[in-house]
């Protein structure tokens, strides 16, 4: 990729030139007459082509606001292609809105309103493929790696092994110093590590420096290389590959708590950063808007009631929140109706007796202690659909009885999931593993239309069974 002030001035004069076709094709009467004649949204609008002044001023005016909504896309940073594409089209859409607003307020000579359809749909493709293709600017043939990690034995281990082409490392200073638990006299590679570091490969500084040494260097893959898979240090490796577009892998003899492709071979897995296509977590993205939006439009009238009975009962505040894990070790707050009496530190996670209450019992026996995660899904927090967030401080509990049980965490978790519908619970790690990872082995949209059906079938089951034993 570009770095530096070349990826800025090819960035900002790529994005001038697409908007200023974009605007010329549009404008010509041909484009515009086919547009009305064609297209059912533009029919009821008029074809307009501008000359002399005002056109310049046209296209002036959409020059300098679409230059300026793309800003952010500016710096030179890898990202995601999916990430790219998004973040494009969001700044494309704003810069559209922008030109009808001016338009509508007749601030200056108002942009026909045939002409920004036409340039609006244009820059919705045209801007995120140029701004994908010059995020994958070719740099050679040649792939460019990178190990990352604070075990000098795998270093010098994938260092001895790997084909690839290695431009260095990025470890922690410690972990040369001598009498360090992986230390250098524990090394038994080929390649000895001399002199604070490993034989022929060049350190280029600390973990601290990853997100520079992927754009300085232009780094196409990352090489893990972790004594132990700590979720700060680790996964946020993985998090940050995960965010640049970075390629990911692991030794296979080191990979037994990250994801991995089940049917690579030779020395070195891929990590499952994605373990789903492109297409798939679009559809998802769009399931999870759609019913998350759609539950919380319809709940409202029972989201009001449960806030007042809660309010009525007097017993604390109305909601619970709690720390859960998401995506590569990050936590975020998931947030429930409360259903027990407070204590003081309120993060007691016993249900005794006498903090029960009535409606606690019927919220949760019924489910809907877990609406306001609605909200959670609606800003991208969760899915609807996936491994549920274990609760923070119990992760290493689980992960003592279930060794892989970090590999949920390479997709982001859901309201409900295959283990909630076969009743697989944290008290049974292993079998609530399998099943959370058997989902992402085989996730599908109709999947997960058929863990929903069958959550909401456990429901009204529920729901049905608590008013037949009241």
């Amino acid at each position: 990729m570009l770095t530096g002030w070349r990826y800025r001035i090819t960035a900002v004069t790529g994005a001038l030139l697409l908007t200023v076709g974009a605007v010329f094709v549009s404008n010509t009467p041909a484009l515009q007459e086919l547009a009305t004649a064609s297209v059912p949204l533009m029919s009821r609008f008029s074809p307009v082509s501008q000359n002399g002044v005002p056109f310049v001023q046209t296209l002036s005016l959409t020059a300098l606001v679409v230059l300026a909504s793309l800003l952010p896309l500016y710096r030179p940073r890898p990202r995601r292609s999916l990430d790219t594409v998004s973040i494009s089209l969001k700044r494309v859409v704003v810069a559209g809105l922008a030109l009808a607003t001016v338009g509508f307020f007749d601030w200056v000579s108002g942009i026909p309103r045939t002409t920004l359809l036409l340039t609006v749909s244009a820059l919705s493709v045209a801007i995120p493929a140029w701004f994908v293709w010059i995020h994958r600017w070719p740099h050679g043939d040649a792939e460019r790696v990178l190990i990352v990690g604070d075990d000098p034995n795998q270093i010098s281990t994938l260092s001895a092994e790997t084909s690839l082409p290695l431009l260095g490392y990025l470890s922690p200073t410690s972990v040369f110093a001598s009498g360090d638990g992986t230390a250098t006299e524990n090394v038994t590679a080929s390649k000895a590590i001399a002199d604070g570091g490993v034989e022929d490969l060049e350190r280029l500084g600390g973990l601290s420096r990853l997100e520079d040494a992927l754009v300085d260097l232009d780094i196409d893959t990352v090489v893990l290389a972790f004594h132990e898979p700590d979720r700060a240090e680790c996964f946020g490796v993985l998090d940050t590959c995960h965010e640049y577009g970075v390629t990911a892998k692991v030794h296979r003899e080191f990979a037994d708590t990250i994801l991995t492709e089940e049917d690579a071979v030779g020395t070195l897995a891929d990590v499952e950063l994605e373990p789903w296509n492109a297409q798939d977590y679009l559809f998802k993205r769009v399931f999870d808007i759609a019913f998350a939006g759609t539950a919380l439009v319809v709940l409202s009238p029972m989201i009001g009631l449960i806030i007042l009975a809660i309010n009525f009962e007097g017993e604390g505040p109305v909601f619970f929140n709690q720390e859960r894990t998401c995506l590569y070790g990050n936590t975020f707050t998931v947030r429930k109706f409360r259903t027990l009496k407070p204590v003081d530190d309120d993060v007691d996670l016993d249900i005794d007796q006498d903090r029960r209450t009535p409606l606690g019992e019927f919220l949760r026996t019924t489910h809907f202690d877990e609406i306001p995660q609605l909200w959670s899904i609606l800003v991208g927090d969760m899915s609807v659909v996936g491994p549920r967030p274990a609760i923070t401080e119990l992760e290493p509990e689980y992960e003592a009885e279930a060794d892989a049980w970090r590999q949920r965490w390479f997709v982001k978790p859901g309201l409900t999931g295959r283990a909630q519908i076969n009743d697989a619970t944290g008290h049974e790690p292993k079998k609530k593993l399998q099943h959370d990872l058997q989902y992402v082995r085989n996730q599908s949209f109709f999947y997960d239309l058929r863990i929903v059906v069958r959550q909401i079938s456990k429901v009204v089951a529920d729901l049905v069974s608590f008013g037949g034993s009241n």
